[in-house]
């Protein structure tokens, strides 16, 4: 029979517990900037549509950039969606937000007002194209959307962007060979198959309004394959961004009945201005990275966030409060 353990003395647990928090201490030393007073003042961040993940992660970032700023106001917009962030950030309409990195270069490429002024601040998970039908339909391929009514994202989101460009490689016209409409994942999914036939969305995995519509109504994702993709790469330019890869079985297990979907990823980037505040930049990107775990409970692709691949947000170039953080925290 094993022995009990021997009971610590009090002394002994004072001694323990003074010794956890000059670990603790120092652990915190490590996070936060020493002898520095947190920024204060006001900020604007725009997010995206209600029911998709930038809205819900920007949500969580403001009360995580709170805990450890408490003197800055963070104002939230929503908005249609990547394109419509970078045109915000570029143009000063709002200061820090989260876009898909073909809708960055997209944007420099189409010399967009402020185009030269952005900057990264963080490269953080990858958002998944997710083409979804009734689990009834005779939908099975791209080609199959034809004559179909389609939501190919609201005006200026990232899921426009990508929607029309994935057409095209299918040999379609998104403005002659579908019904096109214009609906985002807050409306789109209580449509399908009720003035839908279909709908494009991108976004990190699982995304609310997906797992919403998984509890109540019966749908399917149609592949998007390798070839397609790579029919993608010859145009060059943004689509470079794009990568073959597939929808893990773990995302909607209800809806994939443990398999994998083929389909294509981009990463999405924290991005900034260059006349943002260094030293409010470089607090901000070290809350980004330090509140991972606590948001990853809530949003399953913050958990992809890490300080070895932050670092490459092409195609803007890191803000420099951004690349004093990555420094500090170097081995």
């Amino acid at each position: 029979m094993s022995k009990p353990f021997p009971r610590l003395g009090r002394r002994r647990a004072l001694q323990t517990a003074a010794a956890g928090a000059v670990a603790l201490g120092l652990l915190l030393c490590w996070l936060l900037p020493l002898g520095e007073e947190p920024p204060s003042g006001t900020i604007t961040f725009s997010t995206g549509t209600r029911a998709g993940v930038y809205q819900k992660y920007g949500d969580l970032l403001r009360k995580e950039f709170r805990k450890d700023m408490p003197d800055l106001k963070v104002k939230l917009l929503t908005s249609a969606g990547s394109q419509e962030n970078v045109e915000r950030v570029a143009t000063g309409k709002a200061d820090f937000t989260i876009a898909a990195a073909d809708a960055v270069e997209t944007y420099q490429q189409n010399h967009g007002r402020g185009a030269d002024q952005l900057r990264g601040v963080a490269r953080l998970y990858d958002d998944y194209v997710q083409l979804v039908v009734p689990a009834d339909s005779d939908i099975r391929s791209v080609a199959d959307l034809k004559g179909k009514r389609v939501s190919i994202g609201p005006v200026n989101s990232g899921v426009r962007l990508i929607a029309d460009r994935v057409l095209k490689a299918a040999g379609l016209d998104p403005g002659k060979d579908i019904q096109p409409r214009a609906e985002g994942i807050d409306t789109g999914p209580r449509l399908l198959g009720h003035g839908l036939d279909a709908f494009f969305w991108s976004g990190g995995l699982p995304t609310d309004g997906l797992k919403q519509l998984a509890e109540r109504s019966a749908f399917r994702f149609v592949p998007i394959p390798p070839s397609l993709v790579s029919r993608l790469h010859v145009d060059g330019s943004a689509t470079r961004y794009y990568r073959a890869t597939n929808m893990p079985a773990s995302a909607y297990p209800s809806v994939q009945n443990n398999t994998t979907v083929p389909t294509m990823a981009v990463s999405n980037l924290l991005i900034t201005r260059e006349d943002m505040d260094p030293e409010l930049t470089e607090w901000l990107t070290r809350t980004v990275l330090k509140s991972r775990d606590g948001i990853g409970r809530h949003v399953h692709s913050a958990q992809l966030v890490d300080v070895r691949t932050a670092i490459y947000t092409d195609p803007v170039p890191l803000h420099d409060g951004a690349r004093r953080y990555y420094r500090s925290v170097k081995p």
